[in-house]
């Protein structure tokens, strides 16, 4: 096999393995909503937190190993690849405010994440900054956007229209 398959393989498997762990983040956002313990909430978060982390090394690597391809098959010339970074784009600037917002407003609230580095250490909020955090998780339209995201990105990479 050529160089180029190669990348796209590894683009592939790249992309799983992001989409497997950012699959426990989006899980526990959606479980996050109907509990109220404290000592499950942090461990649900706990578990979103260290998934995204792999999730995010994941994405980086598909993302450059994506590049990379593009620039072995001689793709950059066309527009699909450009429109699959604008998607990648959108799709990232719009899950942030949904997800990643509110779900560290909820691990500000059990103090354990602090609201700004440097901050001294977070003290648990109270009962009442829990529910106000808790009706902030709205898991539904940012998984919608990232299914819709995936959708166009393999029609994009499958189909290359223009």
């Amino acid at each position: 096999m050529d160089l180029y398959t190669w990348l796209v393989i590894g683009h592939v498997v790249a992309v799983i393995l992001a989409l497997a762990l950012h699959g426990v983040s989006a899980y526990a956002m959606f479980r996050v909503r109907a509990e109220h313990d404290r000592a499950r909430l942090g461990a649900l978060l706990d578990l979103s937190g260290s998934a995204l982390t792999g999730a995010g090394i994941g994405l980086l690597v598909a993302i450059l190993l994506g590049i990379w391809a593009s620039i072995v098959g001689g793709h950059f010339g066309r527009l699909w690849p450009w429109a699959s970074i604008g998607v990648l784009v959108v799709v990232i600037g719009a899950m942030t405010p949904m997800a990643a917002i509110p779900m560290n407003r909820l691990r500000i609230a059990l103090g354990i994440q602090r609201t700004k580095a440097g901050d001294p250490a977070p003290l648990p909020g109270s009962d009442a900054d829990l529910a106000t955090a808790l009706a902030g998780i709205r898991p539904v339209a940012p998984a919608a956007i990232g299914i819709a995201g995936i959708a166009i990105l393999t029609w994009l990479m499958r189909v290359k229209p223009f």
